[in-house]
């Protein structure tokens, strides 16, 4: 486990030369360890059901983006449909067991294939392409106040104009809310028109998690559209 300084028992950065998030600092571990000292609370061994739905309504158009894709669930649902997903995460654990999955389960409808990177969201320009799809499930919420406007940024530099972004994040109404809960307008003044996004709708939802119960924790889902 790494000390309040961030370096591990071996003096080696586990942040690997990046900014430490705001979460990595006040946990003072790298998300990786999430996964190393596991399970992460938010990995179901599955895709998340809201995630299955937009699926199943035809939402994903490919290519698509899976930023912040853990052990890789709602990706390889998406491509088991027929469209090309990469995932990408922080977390090489994480990334070695999505790369792991998708070996075993084999290719998609009509050959699609989610492939998995190991990448950091706040700069997925280093990707050096464009997506007509970007999922976030479970990353936004991660992120403090000044954090956002690089990650909403990162977002826009991956994201084909007219594109379009589903974010689903922990909300702020509703009992039981879990970590870091968002609210409506928090979304709305991240992806306000002046950063290159017009959110088109904000719905309420439901995430699965370890912790929670049947039900989940309350939720937002937003569509937001590349401007």
């Amino acid at each position: 486990m790494a000390d309040a300084s961030g370096a591990g028992p071996s003096g080696r950065d586990p942040f690997d030369g990046r900014e430490p998030t705001s979460h990595e600092r006040m946990s003072g571990v790298p998300w990786d360890a999430s996964y190393t000292q596991g399970p992460a609370p938010w990995d179901l061994g599955r895709p998340q059901p809201a995630i299955v739905r937009l699926a199943e309504a035809g939402a994903f158009c490919g290519p698509v983006l899976d930023a912040g894709c853990g052990t890789g669930e709602n990706a390889l649902h998406v491509a088991s449909l027929g469209v090309e997903v990469l995932g990408v995460d922080v977390a090489p654990t994480a990334i070695a067991e999505a790369r792991t999955k998708a070996a075993a389960r084999g290719s998609g409808a009509q050959g699609a294939t989610a492939r998995f990177e190991v990448g950091d969201a706040f700069d997925l320009a280093v990707l050096g392409r464009r997506f007509a799809t970007v999922l976030d499930c479970g990353m936004f919420h991660t992120c403090d106040a000044d954090e956002r406007p690089r990650y909403v940024a990162s977002l826009a530099v991956a994201t084909e104009r007219g594109g379009t972004l589903h974010v689903l994040c922990l909300g702020d109404e509703g009992e039981d809310v879990g970590p870091h809960p968002v609210s409506r307008g928090e979304l709305r003044a991240a992806f306000a028109p002046a950063t290159g996004w017009e959110v088109v709708r904000i719905v309420e939802e439901r995430i699965e998690t370890r912790f929670h119960g049947p039900d989940g924790a309350p939720g937002w889902l937003a569509t937001v559209r590349r401007l």
